[in-house]
C-alpha cells in the first residue's frame, strides 16, 4: 500500500466444500484486484477436519495479504437445513480467523451486495459477476464463482464503509 489511506480489503464466500477468497485494494476511488482463490475440502474428510482445514488454509491467506478489514456475505435461510449449518460453521471459523487477528468484518445480505456491485438488489449472478469485472478492470469474470462472489463481499465491504483515518 501507498498511502496511508488506501485499504486492503478480503471479502469472504464462505462454504464447507468451497470457501472463497478475494484481496481488493481501494485507493482513493481506485479498486484494484490482487488477488483471489478458494479453499476446498473433501467431502470424504470427517466434518472436523474440513473446518480445520478451512481456518488454517484462512489463515494462510490472512497472513500473506495482511488485509485490514473484511466483507462476508451473511447466511441466507434455504430449504436445505443440513447445508444451512453446514454453510454457518464454515462462517464461524472464518469469524473466528478473522477475529483474532482483530480485523473490522461487515457482514452483507445478498440483495446488499448485489445493490452495492451492479446498482440493483435484484440482479442476476451473471450481471452481478461482469460488475465485479468492470469494477476492478479485469479481462474476465473471476473463477470459480465463490472466489467472484468474494470479491464481491469485498468490495460491498469498501462501497459501504466509509474510511475510518
Amino acid at each position: 500500500m501507498q498511502n496511508k489511506t488506501d485499504r486492503l480489503v478480503i471479502g469472504i464466500d464462505p462454504g464447507l466444500a468451497s470457501t472463497g477468497w478475494g484481496i481488493v485494494l481501494a485507493a482513493g476511488n481506485r479498486l484494484t484486484h490482487l488477488g483471489h482463490g478458494v479453499i476446498e475440502t473433501s467431502s470424504k474428510l470427517d466434518h472436523q477436519t474440513r473446518l480445520v482445514r478451512i481456518y488454517e488454509s484462512l489463515v494462510e491467506v490472512l497472513d500473506a495479504w495482511k488485509p485490514q478489514e473484511a466483507g462476508m456475505e451473511t447466511l441466507y435461510f434455504a430449504k436445505n437445513v443440513t447445508s444451512a449449518l453446514s454453510v454457518a460453521e464454515a462462517r464461524g471459523v472464518v469469524t473466528l480467523a478473522l477475529g483474532l487477528r482483530g480485523l473490522p468484518l461487515g457482514e452483507y445480505s445478498p440483495n446488499e451486495i448485489k445493490q452495492a456491485v451492479s446498482g440493483s438488489g435484484r440482479s442476476e449472478k451473471k450481471i452481478v459477476q461482469e460488475s465485479v469485472r468492470l469494477l476492478l478492470g479485469l479481462s474476465s469474470v473471476p473463477s470459480p464463482d465463490h472466489a467472484a462472489d468474494a470479491l464481491a463481499a469485498a468490495i460491498t465491504r469498501i462501497h459501504t464503509v466509509p474510511l475510518r483515518y
